[in-house]
């Protein structure tokens, strides 16, 4: 009994030490961009390995990415490309993923086989028809550009369908039976019940919209209009970079996802638990 006791001990001492081990590995690349932000041009891209720390704790590259990049604009421009994304692939994906799963009509089979579609072949696909949709309606260097993307989401309406289709059909009977119509059961009773699975989407559509970085950058060529990734992207020189400019204005746009993570941790941590999904 005492040596199984031990043994327990042990796999749980060597499993914690993995998942310490695991998580200092990813945490690198992010203390890397600290320091690197602190040190000058000639630290940052020295070869020797064990040059870790800066001589000289700077703050030069800081003040020269306030003074050259508006980072107000590029805060309010990605917060509204976040949130009409995130408002616009919550409500069409709720209302997509509800007729899928609990409504018959003709061709629903079909229809949902073309979103898994979408969902099977690479997004790189569908840049041009939407660029070229968005130029006929006059709407480049817009935020209306950024979000038409994300208007409606395959991803969304498949996981909001594998909710609702989680739900017993004994709730649409009861809801039936007072007197509730297909819309009513739909606001009142079905939708409520799928909270968690709105929270996940609400999570991965504003992380994805957050990394976005090819269609911004090519919808969106106003310096007035950039948001942070595309805007850190043109910090990249074709012959030259200044890595720690480039990592302090990295840190520094990755501020506001920290708070918003510090803030609503738990529904993060709830959302991806729930839906059994992951980033």
């Amino acid at each position: 009994m005492a040596s199984m006791e031990t043994k327990r001990k042990i796999s749980t001492i060597v499993i914690h030490i993995v998942l310490v081990l695991i998580s200092i590995t990813m945490m690198v690349p992010f203390l890397w961009m600290i320091l690197t932000s602190f040190k000058s041009v000639t630290e940052a891209t020295a070869i020797n390995p064990f040059v870790i720390f800066p001589k000289l704790w700077r703050t030069e590259a800081f003040a020269a990415v306030l003074n050259n990049m508006n980072f107000l604009m590029l805060y309010k421009n990605t917060f509204l490309l976040i949130l009409f994304r995130v408002l616009c692939a919550v409500l069409t994906a709720t209302m997509a993923g509800y007729a899928f799963a609990r409504l018959h009509f003709k061709g629903r089979n079909f229809c949902f086989s073309l979103v898994l579609f979408q969902m099977m072949v690479p997004v790189q696909i569908f840049i041009i028809p939407q660029y070229l949709m968005i130029s006929k309606m006059g709407m480049l260097n817009t935020i209306f550009a950024l979000v038409f993307p994300g208007m409606v989401t395959a991803f969304g309406t498949f996981l909001l369908r594998q909710g609702y289709m989680g739900l017993p059909n004994d709730l649409e009977e009861a809801a039936r039976l007072d007197g509730c119509n297909i819309g009513q059961t739909f606001l009142y009773i079905m939708a409520p019940l799928t909270r968690s699975g709105m929270v996940a989407l609400g999570i991965f559509t504003a992380v994805f919209a957050f990394k976005d970085l090819m269609w911004p950058m090519i919808v969106n060529t106003d310096k007035d209009m950039l948001v942070l990734s595309s805007a850190l992207a043109k910090m990249q020189g074709q012959y030259v970079a200044k890595f720690p400019e480039l990592m302090a204005a990295s840190l520094i746009a990755c501020v506001p996802m920290i708070i918003i993570y510090v803030i609503f941790q738990k529904q993060f941590i709830e959302g991806i638990a729930t839906s059994g999904g992951k980033l």
